[in-house]
């Protein structure tokens, strides 16, 4: 069982969990073969999306699924802010830029959600607009993230306690 107080547990949970998401955003076959840019954009828009996912499934648990997606979101924002300071963003500038990112992926993860309870086209067109730029067709990575999104849905709140996300394997949805 998850227990807030046992930090050193839950920190490792958390840290396990994160590490399951960042493994399945730059997983090869996403920049590859689904044409997502292999630079800064592309990795952001990669970690947020599979983020997006993994929060979307841990808030609809019952307890402590809303709690463990909470203490993962400010994991994945601790993430974020130690990269832009290992890249020499100062201080100063932190803030704006991580107020930027905090928009960016809770603006991501309502589209996803949005768009996967709802109209099959809103996937397509929230995907185009923010991993693509409106560059590329998503078919496929609509394909991908329905794909994830059932294995996630379908995992038990013990999976997720065990520190193992059911990613699907990008490589294995085929490209027709």
């Amino acid at each position: 069982m998850f227990r807030p107080f046992r930090r050193a547990a839950s920190r490792a949970l958390i840290d396990r969990l994160s590490g399951e998401i960042v493994t399945a955003a730059r997983h090869p076959a996403l920049f590859t073969g689904y044409g997502i840019a292999d630079d800064v954009d592309g990795r952001f828009e990669s970690l947020a999306l599979h983020a997006a996912l993994v929060l979307r499934r841990l808030n609809a648990m019952p307890p402590p699924g809303p709690q463990i997606a909470q203490e993962l979101a400010d994991s994945i924002f601790r993430s974020l802010d130690a990269a832009l300071r290992e890249k020499g963003v100062g201080d100063l500038s932190v803030p704006r830029h991580m107020k930027a990112f905090a928009a960016a992926v809770l603006g991501r993860a309502r589209a996803y959600d949005g768009a996967l309870g709802g109209d099959p086209d809103s996937l397509a067109a929230a995907l185009r607009r923010n991993v693509y730029a409106g560059k590329r067709c998503p078919e496929r990575l609509v394909r991908y993230i329905r794909a994830a999104a059932k294995a996630l849905d379908a995992a038990a709140l013990e999976d997720f306690l065990r520190g193992k996300i059911p990613f699907p394997d990008p490589s294995a949805v085929s490209a027709q």
